[in-house]
């Protein structure tokens, strides 16, 4: 319980700003146009991907990866890139939990939709003769609906375990949004089991989708080494290429964020890998698609072809 001395906090302010003053108006033009890079990128990707030419389940699960990228990156950064020319950078209590909601549902969605997209793939290359039944239109949805779903829960939840527990004092977030182990540090009151709880559900929500993928590409590498030519097995490899490297980008820094032991927490570090994972990774995600993609980048053709002449 919040001490009588102590003021329940009704807003915090974000500090990590304080370390590069002189560089700010850069870091915000360059935040802003990888920021517009990804949305861009996205939206054209959530048009392209309609194309009646690519109407496979690779492409569902593209779209909706695309859309939740642009909800993602816009949880964040707009507030951030606002931080980088104002004096106060505050955030309300109620606008941090929100912020917090967003962050956590639809990185843990976007989990679930890369072991959706990585079996996918494992069906595609490991079971051919059987593809169109394994994944027919009503698994797909069933598959995109559960890894909504559980974003959803998942943010409810961790949010919950966050902002129940008090704050009173200080307010002082070093980091660049509100992201999990910089406000348990804030709270008032044993976070025990907070941690427990948070680290629980990064377990499971990170790494058993984490461990799905590399049993599929697992299955699917043996598959790939099984064909005899060397430009099938490059050919079959190319398939899965790009959503290999969006894997490694995401889950590389997520795992090292939030499951490295407590003994070696930096906020620096920390920092940076929330810079990687909240805005670079993202800014790469539209365009590993699209250019390691000759039908996404015909299919686009097509559609701006379109739209100019119409």
């Amino acid at each position: 319980m919040a001490s009588r001395n102590h003021t329940v906090v009704t807003q915090f302010f974000f500090v990590a700003f304080s370390n590069f003053l002189e560089l700010r108006i850069s870091f915000f033009f360059l935040v802003l146009l990888l920021y517009l890079i990804t949305v861009v990128g996205n939206i054209l990707i959530t048009i392209t991907v309609v194309d009646p030419a690519l109407q496979s389940p690779m492409y569902f699960f593209l779209w909706n990866l695309s859309s939740l990228e642009i909800g993602y990156t816009s949880a964040t950064i707009p507030k951030m890139l606002v931080n980088f020319l104002s004096e106060e950078k505050s955030i309300s209590f109620l606008g941090c939990a929100t912020q917090m909601y967003f962050f956590s549902f639809l990185g843990i969605t976007e989990c679930c939709l890369l072991a959706a997209m990585a079996y996918d793939h494992y069906v595609a290359i490991c079971h051919p003769l059987h593809y169109t039944a394994m994944m027919s239109r009503g698994v797909c949805l069933q598959l995109s609906a559960v890894s909504w779903l559980i974003g959803v829960l998942v943010g409810v939840g961790q949010t919950t375990f966050i902002f129940t527990l008090p704050y009173c004092g200080p307010n002082r977030i070093n980091h660049f949004f509100c992201d999990l182990p910089p406000l348990l540090k804030l709270a008032c009151a044993d976070t025990y089991r907070n941690e427990i709880a948070v680290f629980t559900i990064a377990v499971t929500f990170v790494t058993v989708p984490f461990l799905l993928i590399l049993v599929s590409y697992v299955r699917i590498l043996h598959a790939i080494l099984s064909i005899p030519s060397a430009a099938g097995r490059s050919k079959t490899f190319s398939t899965c290429s790009s959503h290999l490297i969006v894997v490694t980008l995401f889950f590389g820094s997520s795992i090292v964020m939030y499951l490295k032991p407590k003994s070696r927490y930096s906020l620096n570090t920390d920092k940076l890998l929330s810079l990687f994972y909240s805005v670079v990774s993202p800014v790469l995600n539209p365009l590993i698609y699209s250019l390691r993609n000759k039908e996404v980048k015909e299919a686009l053709r097509r559609v701006m072809a379109r739209k100019i002449f119409i």
